[in-house]
């Protein structure tokens, strides 16, 4: 069975959504790493018996400094992929050179990287958002699109509809990404 090390900062929907459905099934989620001592994840990680990692950024003089020890823990476990789901951190190549990772955005990339994706995507003239899944690269998500879904805006009545949706079909498409890239079918 394919391994994953999945890296998340926040409630961990996402993480969880990975191992509800693919975890111990299709691809075995071998740690979950965070660099937020108060993400929601860790609760979910742990329930799951899956080993969680606390790596604080706020410890780390330097963002290279914190990616080389990034990097030594994902290392560590041997992954086939590194997957981003939700990890709020600007990576440098002390990291994106050395690990494969695929990172999960709240939008049809090249439009919207960075934060508040969603918002953003719900305000410009475009009919459609979505959610990419990419490789990771040192530019900001900029890395090879692995794939696309896309989502008609109209028929939404509310930001909050359409924010609910994106974290819907995002689960799904980092599920069906990991999968590809794994050949875990």
């Amino acid at each position: 069975m394919k391994r994953i090390v999945v890296l998340f900062s926040g409630a961990g929907s996402n993480l969880e959504y990975l191992l509800r459905n693919l975890h111990g099934k299709r691809v075995e989620v071998v740690a979950a790493i965070t660099n937020n001592p108060e993400a929601g994840g860790i609760a979910i990680a742990e329930r799951y018996g899956v080993p969680v990692e606390i790596l604080n950024h706020r410890d780390y003089p330097d963002r290279e400094s914190f990616d080389r020890e990034l990097v030594r823990r994902v290392e560590a476990y041997g992954p086939d992929l590194t997957v981003l789901a939700g990890f709020m951190r600007i990576l440098t190549p002390k990291f994106t050179e050395k690990v494969s990772a695929i990172n999960l955005h709240p939008s049809l990339l090249p439009r919207h990287r960075g934060l508040r994706a969603i918002e953003k995507s719900w305000e410009d003239e475009h009919p459609e958002g979505g959610v990419t899944v990419h490789w990771v690269s040192s530019e900001l998500d900029g890395g090879e699109v692995i794939l696309q879904y896309e989502l008609e805006k109209k028929g939404f009545e509310s930001f909050q509809e359409y924010d609910e949706a994106i974290r819907r079909i995002e689960k799904e498409a980092l599920s069906e990404a990991i999968c590809d890239i794994l050949k875990c079918d």
